[in-house]
């Protein structure tokens, strides 16, 4: 592992990208978004995703500089025409038109169509929280999950974050994939050469694997029941949107087709925002009080071991595998960025 400090880590990847094209502020958004991600321990969409990216950048999938849009704003919900914009900002536009919403009706519901791979989508629901705020955003992609029964990708690892303000305790944040791992995390068991636990995925002919680099489709969270999740999303989405993802996909459609859903709640327009902010409090303490089983130490709520290891990495630097650190460098060598200096 090669360890760099966060604010190195940011701006190395916020230089990288607004070389590649990407306006700098949009770039920095970018960066913040993936070295979050790497900071709360969720590796598998940080800074490892950037080579990727950069080759959807060079094929046309993602547009750097994209013109996003606003088709419709009509009381609580939006419509974004995100012109596959890099995937963090066009969420961060969805969020903040989600929120401004908010504020006039007490909610606000922001469909984003077109928009590209946008990483750890807590990220976008934590914007919600930190204006007193729920949150929760979706994102849909093309199928890369298998159906129960089924041997090929049906529906997609679609993603949902739910993120709850809090009083003293920070916000709650759930953020997880509808499969049984996000494929972030095979991504890394692959760049790291480990094998994987063999309900992840399965190979092309439809059994289990314990080699990431076989897998060809992701196994759905709790089986029917993620899968199904993950299909209603697809149509909270992609089809609310009007551009469907999964059924042209599987009749043969290439790409790398996304749309997401941000979504923000004013809490306090039930009732009593600080009360309601106390009583989360108050639920997060009670959880942690409660007796553990052998082996335990503590109980947790949803965001807390994120918390916990942002703390530990900002503190000693953040973690990169060396084979994903040696094609960062050498991406920067090809765009003429400057290497930062590490431990």
């Amino acid at each position: 592992m090669t360890r760099v400090a966060a604010a190195a880590l940011r701006n190395f990847a916020r230089d990288i990208l607004h070389a590649a094209g990407t306006p700098r502020d949009d770039a920095a958004l970018w960066a913040e978004t993936l070295v979050w991600a790497n900071l709360r321990g969720v590796d598998s969409h940080g800074v490892l995703r950037i080579p990727r990216y950069l080759d959807w950048i060079a094929s046309g999938e993602i547009k750097p500089a994209a013109e996003m849009k606003l088709l419709k704003a009509a009381g609580a919900i939006a419509l974004l025409d995100a012109d596959r914009a890099p995937g963090p900002v066009a969420m961060a536009r969805a969020m903040e038109e989600a929120i401004a919403a908010a504020r006039r009706v007490h909610v606000g519901w922001c469909v984003a169509r077109g928009i590209t791979h946008a990483g750890a989508v807590g990220h976008f629901a934590l914007r919600a929280a930190a204006q007193g705020m729920a949150g929760l955003v979706m994102t849909a992609s093309v199928p890369l999950m298998a159906w129960p029964g089924s041997r090929g990708a049906v529906v997609s690892t679609n993603p949902i974050a739910i993120a709850i303000p809090a009083g003293r305790h920070p916000p709650l944040l759930l953020d997880m994939a509808t499969a049984t791992v996000a494929l972030g995390k095979i991504m890394s068991a692959k760049q790291a050469g480990t094998p994987i636990p063999s309900d992840w995925g399965v190979d092309a002919e439809g059994n289990p694997t314990t080699d990431a680099a076989a897998v060809a489709t992701l196994t759905p969270m709790a089986g029917a029941k993620g899968a199904g999740l993950s299909l209603m999303i697809e149509c909270l989405t992609s089809l609310a949107a009007g551009n469907p993802v999964l059924a042209p996909a599987m009749k043969g459609r290439k790409g790398t087709n996304m749309n997401g859903v941000a979504i923000a709640v004013d809490v306090a327009a039930f009732g009593d925002g600080d009360a309601f902010a106390a009583d989360v409090d108050e639920l997060a303490a009670v959880v942690a009080e409660q007796p553990t089983a052998p082996g335990v130490d503590q109980l947790m709520v949803p965001g807390e071991r994120g918390d916990a290891e942002r703390v530990r990495r900002e503190r000693d630097g953040v973690p990169v595998p060396a084979g994903v650190w040696k094609q960062l460098v050498e991406a920067a060598g090809k765009l003429g960025v400057a290497v930062p200096e590490v431990g």
